[in-house]
């Protein structure tokens, strides 16, 4: 399924499979980093994207510990995490019309082959709302 995603991204923003592979892991490595229903939503129904996210995030140095993930869960800990999935995802060529292009795409994905709703905007990936926290529910 992985893999089948990373086509998707990759056809749809047309990027490599393995830049739109890194693409998907950053994005689900912040939303993993806020404590995303959306992360958990896709570690239930996608194999292999907890360790994607895992491996992504630590070849980009991101923080692991509980209290680096509690900081990164405040408003400003929020808003640091968006800007650097933001400049990860410009260090692997992605301007911000592709990112803007990225985020819905997986959302479009997870809705049509797994009927994952109420995720799309930067805001539903890394905050939370009652419909993603809904989705994730139904994913369980």
């Amino acid at each position: 399924m992985l893999n089948e995603i990373t086509a998707h991204i990759a056809r749809q923003n047309e990027l490599s499979e393995e830049t739109a592979k890194s693409a998907l892991g950053i994005v689900l490595n912040a939303a993993e980093r806020q404590d995303s229903p959306f992360a958990t939503a896709m570690f239930k129904t996608v194999p292999g994207a907890r360790a994607l996210s895992a491996r992504i995030g630590s070849a980009i140095g991101a923080p692991t510990g509980t209290i680096a993930r509690m900081i990164e869960q405040t408003p400003g800990g929020k808003r640091v995490v968006a800007q650097s999935m933001i400049t990860e995802l410009h260090k692997i060529g992605l301007d911000h019309k592709a990112i803007g292009q990225l985020l819905p795409c997986i959302s479009t994905y997870m809705d049509e082959h797994h009927g994952l709703v109420g995720f799309g905007h930067l805001g539903d990936l890394i905050g939370s709302d009652l419909d993603a926290v809904t989705a994730a529910a139904k994913a369980a």
